[in-house]
């Protein structure tokens, strides 16, 4: 990632048309403080107890999300490649070591089984821009997402990315949409009430990326993050389901005391922004 970038991250995707699968990467420009909240029955994720309160590091170099279901985390090796290349990570008597968490969705039934490799994580990392160039819709984590897979054929998902302002500060939102609940304003309950769910080999997942560009503090991380949780579950019908992965994570610089108010705004901002994503997504 180059010093034109003005925000501390940016976005790359890789793309793999023909097996309908990729991986998503957002590259910090330093170490940031993380927060994760795992939601989903069924989570596929890599290096997330390290962002536990009390834990020794905390802060993450990258983030990934793939696709592969679980083969796909193995892509994540690409990443650190990247990073210890540039001297990036937790300074070890060994050299650095790179802190790269991820969390992946089940594509494996589209397209061909296959996965995203380090190979195709690292081209991602080649492929990073500003956020607001990033392409979205069906591109790398998100090539072979789909939703509303529990009572009808399932429609298309994908990547969706948005942004709300909250005086300084700019809350950054990535969603990986590949939900078995429906996102496009239907609400497939009731039916599900009469008859029994069709997911067979359809397993789910929506992963969320948050960045509040600007500082705060890690009760501020946790409680939006639990918004974004929020917001997913205003658009994604049903959600958190046995079949679904959901994660969120939730970066910023490191900061002081935030007062209970500006939680909450800042809380509202990541609701709308995570909202707007998960659309875009779709759309």
């Amino acid at each position: 990632m180059t010093s034109a970038i003005p925000l501390p991250f940016g976005v790359g995707h890789y793309t793999d048309e023909a097996a309908l699968t990729g991986c998503t990467v957002i590259l910090f420009d330093r170490a940031l403080p993380t927060a994760v909240d795992i939601r989903g029955g069924a989570p596929g994720t890599r290096e997330t107890d390290l962002l536990s309160p009390g834990a020794l590091v905390g802060s993450v170099d990258a983030i990934l999300l793939t696709g592969g279901s679980a083969y796909g985390l193995g892509a994540a090796q690409g990443v650190m490649d990247v990073l210890r290349e540039r001297g990036r990570g937790l300074m070890t008597t060994a050299g650095p070591v790179p802190i790269v968490t991820a969390a992946v969705i089940y594509d494996l039934a589209m397209g061909e089984p296959a996965w995203p490799g380090p190979l195709d994580a690292r081209a991602a990392c080649d492929a990073v821009m500003e956020s607001s160039l990033a392409e979205v819709g069906r591109v790398g984590a998100g090539t072979g997402a789909t939703t509303n897979k529990m009572v009808c054929e399932p429609k298309a998902g994908g990547v969706g990315i948005a942004s709300r302002r909250v005086g300084d500060i700019i809350v950054w939102a990535c969603a990986v949409v590949n939900a078995a609940g429906a996102v496009d304003g239907s609400d497939p309950r009731g039916a599900l009430l009469e008859a029994s769910p069709i997911l067979d080999d359809r397993s789910s997942t929506a992963l969320v990326s948050v960045v509040i560009v600007g500082p705060a503090d890690d009760r501020t991380r946790r409680r939006c993050a639990v918004a974004a949780h929020d917001a997913m579950a205003r658009k994604i019908v049903p959600c958190h389901t046995i079949w679904d992965g959901d994660v969120v994570f939730v970066t910023s610089e490191d900061g002081s005391h935030v007062s209970p108010t500006e939680v909450t705004r800042l809380a509202v901002a990541t609701e709308l922004a995570v909202e707007a994503a998960i659309v875009t997504a779709v759309r």
